[in-house]
């Protein structure tokens, strides 16, 4: 089979489809996993709140569920906000 015709619209479907897939595809190849660069509970949830855009119960959850991870620091912890 050599060729396929296909109307133009489906081909522009697959086009924009196939594009998506090599971008998240490369996305997933690059940094994705690694681990993040500060490992002090306090320093995280500093910079966290100190965007503005986080309210209280939102950072007081983050910082649980940084404390159960074994990969922060967690002498380091905030206190209770």
């Amino acid at each position: 089979m050599a060729a396929v015709t296909i109307p133009k619209k489906e081909y522009q479907e697959l086009l924009e489809k196939a594009l998506r897939y090599e971008y998240l595809r490369q996305i997933i190849e690059g940094d994705l996993f690694v681990p993040p660069p500060a490992r002090k509970v306090k320093e995280i949830i500093k910079s966290f709140k100190e965007t503005g855009q986080y309210n209280q119960k939102f950072l007081k959850s983050l910082e649980r569920g940084l404390k159960r991870s074994s990969y922060f620091n967690h002498e380091n912890s905030c206190p209770s906000f």
